[in-house]
């Protein structure tokens, strides 16, 4: 029931200079306190993350601190790993800048977000934080939202649902300018940008299902426009433009069964000049994806590196290709996929797919009564 709203461009949150405070040995999973080499500077109540060179994702600990004594500093969530000195763990002084944690209800408006990049010698993982970064919340709407130089991601979020970002940019960021994950279900993305990020402008995570890109643009990425991946599945994109970035356009990753991607068009975009530095088509298809729908796109070829309009893996299955507009590129199609000329495949995608029951993953359920059907699910409408 909170909405936190500015200005636009005259109300800028902008980060402080980040710092390391390395760890002064091993420490183990769990503990409230981390041991370190000094502390000056920390006091109760900042915000830091905890993190090695070995493992990142959900190992890395995001906490405040609680209190500061003789090189020891509580926290007040439990180490998320054990930490060795080998892996070189260290704190820092890395955080989102606009945070929700098991939020409801929430709206985050006209906002510029400066990450400071330059000053920060360490970021946040993306699993863990981002500029704008929500963590098991719902019905969150985003809009407004200016963002750039993040050490890290630009806007993300983990196992959340029910949320609408529209008219937001996320760029020059170190990692991806989008990054809904962890099983976030039923969100929409409109009209927002996500150019020159150090990896890809849109990146779906694991089990990022039932979204909706619409007219959204990614451009001059480091790695592609669009990345799809593990359990990615039931999404739609629509009339974007992907254009320029040194990888694909749109990048299919190489899943393996049963955890492949699955159910997704890509339908309406101007799919152009990528993939000018690697990858093998516009649109690059890998490992085992199926059930892909890729139709009324304007796919044009990059110069000086030739490549395919679009490139199937020989595992891939059932992608439907038609009414593309394909340009500039060599050859148009390469690998197998499948043509159609009436009607198109039933395929249940996007936001305006999610119902009740494609959420169920991401909250606690009761014990149904067994042969109790209950009253049918609806659709969900933002």
């Amino acid at each position: 029931g909170v909405e936190l709203a500015g200005a636009g461009p005259q109300t800028v949150l902008r980060k402080a200079p980040g710092r390391v405070y390395p760890l002064s040995g091993y420490h183990n999973y769990g503990m409230f306190d981390v041991p370190l080499v000094y502390t000056d500077g920390l006091a109760p109540g900042m915000t830091v993350a905890i993190r090695d060179d070995r493992r990142g994702g959900f190992y890395e600990t995001f906490a405040r601190v609680t209190w500061v004594d003789d090189g020891w500093v509580g926290i007040d969530t439990g180490l998320h790993s054990d930490y060795g000195a080998a892996e070189r763990p260290v704190l820092v002084t890395a955080f989102p800048l606009v945070y929700g944690l098991e939020a409801e209800d929430v709206g985050l408006r006209d906002l510029t977000l400066d990450g400071n990049r330059a000053a920060q010698p360490e970021g946040i993982g993306a699993c863990r934080g981002a500029a704008v970064y929500f963590l098991r919340s719902r019905r969150i709407t985003i809009s407004g939202v200016s963002e750039h130089s993040f050490r890290g991601e630009g806007l993300g979020f983990q196992m959340c649902s029910r949320l609408t970002i529209r008219d937001c940019a996320c760029c020059g960021n170190e990692g991806n300018g989008f990054h809904p994950g962890a099983g976030s279900t039923a969100v929409l993305f409109d009209r927002c940008t996500g150019e020159g990020n150090g990896a890809a402008g849109f990146f779906f995570c694991v089990r990022a299902t039932r979204i909706t890109v619409r007219e959204c643009r990614f451009t001059g990425n480091t790695a592609c426009g669009v990345s799809i991946g593990t359990r990615d599945n039931h999404n739609l994109i629509e009339r974007c433009r992907i254009e320029e970035n040194r990888g694909p356009g749109v990048l299919f990753r190489a899943t393996e069964r049963p955890v492949e991607t699955q159910t997704v068009r890509v339908t309406g975009c101007r799919i152009t000049g990528n993939a000018h530095e690697s990858g093998l088509g516009q649109i690059e298809i890998q490992g085992d994806a199926r059930d892909l729908l890729l139709d009324h796109n304007r796919i044009n070829g990059s110069p000086g590196r030739e490549a395919a309009g679009i490139s199937v893996a020989p595992t891939a299955e059932h992608v439907w290709v038609a009414g593309n507009s394909v340009h500039d590129c060599f050859p148009g199609v390469a690998g197998v996929a499948k043509r159609w000329d009436e009607g198109r495949p039933p395929l249940d995608c996007g936001l305006e797919s999610a119902r009740p029951q494609h959420m169920r993953h991401l909250e606690p359920q009761t014990i149904a009564s067994a042969g109790a059907h209950g009253p049918q699910p609806t659709p969900y409408a933002p």
